[in-house]
C-alpha cells in the first residue's frame, strides 16, 4: 500500500483476512496504535473515521491574561479571575512534557491576553521550535515592533495569526479600544517585507475576525486587506457576548433556534451545484439557504455538524498560564456570558496541573479519557437552541441528568457557532 505522488489520495486494501488495513504513514498521522479506538459514522457513500480520543495533536498554550487592549468582545468585560503571566518553571514543565510525548503535538500560543505581552514568549517559541514542531501564534500586532519581527521570524514560527476586526480605523477601534488599524497595517507590511524570500515565506499570515453586527459588512475589505498582505488563512468567528450589551451585535439569534430543526433525522434534502453568486444569483439563493431543508453545495453539508467537540474531534488540550489544563479553550477560566438573553456562567474545569504531572499523564488519565469519549457522543441536553430553564444557566448539570461537571450542551463552539484559529 502507498500514497500516490501525483495525489493525496490514500488507499486502504481489505487483507486476506477480512480486516482492513490503512498505510503506515496514515496510522502514525492519527495515532492509530495497537488497541487504540475509533468512532465511526456512516454516510450514503463513504465511513468516516474519526481521530482517537487518545491522539494529542496539539497544545494550546496561555503565556499570559495580561492584554494591552481593552476590547469589548473580551471575556475579561465580566470576569473576576486573576491577571497573571506563565512562570518558567511552568514553561519548563510544559517542553519536558513535550519532549516525552510521540509523535510531539503542534503548538498554538494563545489565550485570553496578548501573547507578545509576556517578554519570554519569543525564546519559548524558538525552544519549542527545537522540537521540530508546527507553532502558531495569535496576536493583535499592537506591538509587533521591527525587532520583535524580526525576532519572531528568526524562531521558525510557522504561523502568525493577527486579529483584525475592522476595515476601517473606526470600524476597528470600535471593537479594538486602544489600536489603530493603520499602525497595526503598517506592523505587517513591514513584517511580510522582512520574511526570507520565498515562494512560500515563513511564517505564514492568518487574519482571524469576529463578526458582529457592527462589522460584519467590513468582512469583505478585511479579506483585501488579508490579501494585501499576503495572508494564507482566514478564520472567522461569530461573537459570544461577555456582557448584556453586546447582545444586539450578534449574527445567529435564527441560527440557534434552527439547530433543533437541522437536528431532525427526516429533515427534507436539497442538493446544490456551484454556480456564480452574483446579482442574478444572491436573492434567490439566499431565500434558499434559509428555507430549513438539510442543504449540500457541491457535495458538502451547508449547515455543517452539530453537536461536535471539534477540540476533542482535533485531539487538543489547552493549558493556562497557571499550568493548569483543561479540554478546552473555553473551560480555561471561569467566565459569563450569554445565551438566548439569559446570563450563562461557564465554571473553568481542570483536568490536571504541569507541574504536578506530566502532560502525557494528565492526558492518558482514564478520567480524561473517558471525559473525552463523552464529549464524543455528546448526550448533553440541548440548551443552545432551548435554553428555557435555570439548568441552562451555569455548567454544572443539565435537565437529562448530567451531574458530572462541565455539562457542554449550551457549548456554541460545539454547534460550529464559534471557533477559534
Amino acid at each position: 500500500m502507498s500514497i500516490s505522488t501525483k495525489s493525496t489520495t490514500a488507499w486502504a486494501e481489505v487483507d486476506e483476512n477480512g480486516r482492513l488495513t490503512l498505510p503506515p504513514e496514515i496510522m502514525a498521522r492519527f495515532g492509530l496504535q495497537p488497541g487504540a479506538k475509533v468512532r465511526l459514522d456512516e454516510g450514503e457513500n463513504f465511513v468516516r473515521m474519526h481521530r482517537p480520543v487518545t491522539h494529542l495533536t496539539k497544545v494550546y498554550i496561555e503565556p499570559t491574561v495580561a492584554c494591552n487592549l481593552d476590547c469589548i468582545t473580551c471575556f475579561r468585560n465580566a470576569w473576576d479571575q486573576p491577571i497573571g503571566r506563565m512562570s518558567d518553571e511552568t514553561f519548563e514543565s510544559i517542553l519536558a512534557g513535550l519532549k516525552k510525548m510521540d509523535p510531539i503535538p503542534s503548538v498554538y500560543f494563545g489565550g485570553i491576553g496578548e501573547p507578545l505581552f509576556h517578554t519570554k514568549t519569543i525564546e519559548w517559541i524558538r525552544r519549542v521550535k527545537e522540537l521540530g514542531v508546527k507553532v502558531e501564534l495569535i496576536t493583535n500586532g499592537t506591538i509587533l515592533t521591527e525587532k520583535m519581527a524580526r525576532d519572531l521570524i528568526a524562531t521558525g514560527l510557522d504561523v502568525l495569526w493577527v486579529s483584525i476586526d475592522g476595515a476601517s480605523p473606526e470600524t476597528y477601534a470600535d471593537v479594538r479600544l486602544g489600536a489603530e488599524l493603520p499602525v497595526i497595517i503598517a506592523n505587517l507590511k513591514r513584517f511580510t517585507k522582512l520574511r526570507p524570500a520565498n515562494h512560500f515565506p515563513k511564517p505564514e499570515i492568518g487574519i482571524a475576525f469576529v463578526a458582529m453586527k457592527r462589522n460584519i459588512a467590513d468582512l469583505p475589505k478585511v479579506i483585501q486587506i488579508g490579501k494585501s498582505l499576503k495572508a494564507k488563512y482566514y478564520s472567522v468567528s461569530n461573537l459570544q457576548p461577555a456582557t448584556l450589551e453586546m447582545q444586539g451585535d450578534l449574527l445567529y439569534e435564527r441560527t440557534t433556534r434552527d439547530i433543533a430543526y437541522m437536528k431532525a433525522p427526516n429533515l427534507p434534502r436539497l442538493s446544490l451545484p456551484k454556480m456564480d453568486f452574483d446579482e442574478s444569483t444572491r436573492d434567490v439563493l439566499f431565500d434558499v439557504f434559509n428555507s430549513g431543508l438539510n442543504i449540500s453545495y457541491a457535495g458538502n453539508n451547508w449547515g455543517g455538524a452539530n453537536d461536535v467537540c471539534n477540540f476533542v474531534e482535533n485531539g487538543t488540550m489547552s493549558i493556562a498560564w497557571t499550568g493548569d489544563v483543561s479540554p478546552c479553550w473555553p473551560l480555561m477560566h471561569t467566565h459569563m456570558s450569554y445565551l438566548h438573553g439569559k446570563p450563562r456562567l461557564a465554571k473553568k474545569h481542570v483536568i490536571g496541573n504541569v507541574k504536578e504531572e506530566s502532560l502525557e499523564e494528565i492526558w492518558l488519565s482514564p478520567e480524561y479519557v473517558a471525559y473525552r469519549e463523552r464529549l464524543h457522543n455528546f448526550v448533553f441536553a440541548p440548551c443552545t437552541f432551548c435554553g428555557g430553564c435555570d439548568l441552562s444557566e451555569v455548567n454544572e448539570e443539565d435537565c437529562l441528568g448530567n451531574v458530572v461537571s462541565p455539562v457542554c450542551g449550551g457549548c456554541l463552539w460545539a454547534q460550529g457557532v464559534i471557533q477559534c484559529p
